[in-house]
């Protein structure tokens, strides 16, 4: 839903906000990650567009080294099993191998804290200084390493991210959170396959939602060509849609940037694979 980025200028004539979702039929909320207004979406399009242009050498793949940051509480809550572990990492390789990705477990580290185990992010996109803290305090590697921390988040979420692009202006807070429930074989109903992680570390790479800027033309979308018009989020696992009726295609409720059920998502385009590519040339390879 590309839809020819036109200028900064035309953008604004559409002007929006950040916008935050609600959550499905049991108040389940998929993401924590904000859509951007056309004017943000707009200016970070054009930052991807100078920094590519500086880059001779882009990605076309690579191994990433996973660090796991399990939070448990003081009653034991929050254990993550081997076994779980493991599946996650197959989960995420499945997902990305296509586009010439690997995830390698690198380290899986176990705090016990009571109040970073409900860690949630705060609504205006700032981090809490919960956040803060758990992620100033444990995070390893650099730009191109995946930080997952792994916890009992509150505000009925499954995940947030941070995206590329905000590495360099606040490294600490860089990588991805995740409902420790919803690994593969967890018990968070709908959502136990771990797409969570999946859906997540499409942000990490660069990737946003489907229905970003809904059916408008002038919002950008989600920056990719072939993810047809959406106009908003879809929930469960609802079948053919079209929101958008006079863009070409139905919804994609079967890609991992929606929010369906984990049993219903299953692919990324050629598109959304070309963009995390340019994301990560941009903002992680080697920084």
């Amino acid at each position: 839903m590309m839809r020819k980025l036109f200028t900064v200028v035309a953008m604004l004539l559409s002007v929006g906000v950040s916008v935050a979702h609600e959550g499905d039929e049991h108040g389940v909320r998929r993401c924590g990650v904000p859509d951007l207004s056309p004017e943000e979406f707009a200016l970070a399009e054009a930052d991807t567009k100078t920094r590519l242009a500086a880059i001779k050498e882009r990605s076309v793949g690579g191994t990433i080294q996973v660090y796991m940051h399990s939070i448990q509480n003081s009653t034991g809550a929050g254990v993550l099993p081997e076994s779980q572990i493991t599946a996650q990492i197959k989960v995420l390789n499945n997902a990305y191998s296509k586009a010439g990705w690997s995830f390698v477990l690198n380290s899986v580290d176990v705090t016990v804290n009571d109040e970073w185990f409900t860690v949630e992010p705060a609504k205006s996109g700032a981090s809490t200084s919960t956040e803060r803290s758990m992620k100033s305090t444990l995070r390893k590697g650099s730009a191109d390493d995946l930080n997952l921390y792994f916890a009992n988040i509150g505000g009925g979420l499954l995940g947030w991210a941070t995206f590329p692009k905000d590495y360099s202006s606040d490294p600490d807070m860089d990588g991805v959170v995740i409902l420790y429930t919803s690994l593969p074989g967890g018990s968070a109903t709908n959502y136990d396959e771990g797409d969570t992680g999946t859906h997540e570390v499409g942000h990490w790479m660069g990737l946003y939602h489907t229905f970003q800027g809904g059916c408008r033309s002038l919002t950008g979308g989600d920056g990719v060509d072939d993810t047809p018009a959406e106009k908003t989020a879809n929930y469960g696992c609802p079948g053919v849609v079209d929101s958008c009726p006079d863009d070409a295609g139905n919804d994609p409720t079967t890609n991992f940037m929606d929010y369906v059920y984990d049993s219903c998502m299953n692919e990324f385009t050629t598109g959304q694979y070309a963009r995390i590519a340019d994301q990560f040339s941009a903002y992680r390879q080697g920084k």
